[in-house]
């Protein structure tokens, strides 16, 4: 396979994202609100980025400045408020689900703004081969589909906020480094997100943030998930294109599985295991077309 670390930084940012859901649900059972979590945790992003990297403040232009602050939008704060949002009003399964199409919509997206994005009948194949596998996965052979409008409709929303995400940051990755970028977009994600604290106040309390497993799950999402996995992400955009590096989402749930397996003691069934096939089979059905 060409550009094989590429693939693999993909991988690895896939394994991690996949086990953000333990700690994301510690952290709810003690008391933080999603966008209490996402604040800190971009917080603590920004912060290291912004010590590593160069002081550079603004962007070459503002039209490049307003890019940006869609890549904070889509990527950070509204993508993440809509998913945490949707978990209140349907299924974590039907999330899960809808939240991974986000490679397809990254796909058509692509095809319709990117010069040279083709969509291939392999690629759709493979993705929905790949979807199948996902849904087989996430229901690990329990088959209760509840349906909430609401819900539903916020993670369409998340999934089709992502493939913006990751077509506008195509558009810049050629002009500014790599810790440049991320570091704009967790600012901008924090900056859209202070309104939402009119409605839901930022947890400032002291005793509660600095619990050792508040803490440590805290760090954990910001530096590990946010801050390197992020970085780790945009470089593989950047040489992988939109469409093969996003198919990597759809690891994500075998992740979870092997996670709540380990974690919280979930059963792996055998239907599991043959979603998890599907989605290899798919992504590397998708893969193949793109690289032929």
């Amino acid at each position: 396979m060409k550009n094989l670390h590429y693939h693999l930084l993909a991988l690895f940012t896939t394994i991690v994202w996949g086990t953000t859901f333990v700690s994301t649900k510690v952290l709810l059972q003690h008391g933080l609100t999603p966008a209490t979590i996402f604040f800190y945790r971009s917080l603590a992003a920004w912060l290291i980025i912004w010590v590593v990297s160069p002081k550079r403040l603004w962007a070459n232009s503002l039209k490049d400045e307003f890019m940006f602050l869609l890549l904070g939008l889509t990527g950070g704060s509204v993508y993440f408020l809509a998913e945490n949002t949707a978990l209140k009003y349907t299924l974590a399964s039907n999330v899960s689900l809808i939240i991974c199409t986000a490679p397809l919509a990254t796909a058509f997206l692509s095809h319709l703004w990117v010069k040279g994005e083709r969509l291939r009948k392999n690629l759709i194949c493979g993705s929905l081969l790949a979807l199948t596998g996902v849904a087989l996965v996430i229901f690990n052979g329990n088959f209760i589909l509840k349906l909430s409008p609401l819900g539903d409709i916020l993670t369409i929303t998340a999934a089709f906020l992502w493939g913006c995400y990751t077509i506008f940051l195509k558009r810049l990755d050629a002009k500014y480094p790599i810790l440049f970028i991320t570091r704009k977009v967790f600012f901008y994600g924090l900056l859209t997100l202070l309104p939402s604290f009119f409605f839901s106040p930022l947890i400032t309390d002291l005793t509660l943030l600095t619990r050792p497993v508040v803490l440590s799950n805290l760090l954990f999402l910001g530096i590990i998930a946010s801050m390197l996995c992020f970085y780790l992400w945009n470089i593989a955009l950047k040489h992988l294109g939109a469409i093969r590096t996003t198919n990597y989402i759809y690891f994500t749930p075998i992740v979870t599985l092997i996670a709540s397996f380990l974690f919280i003691d979930e059963k792996i069934t055998p239907i599991a295991l043959l979603g998890a096939a599907f989605v290899i089979g798919g992504v590397y059905w998708a893969e193949l077309k793109v690289e032929n």
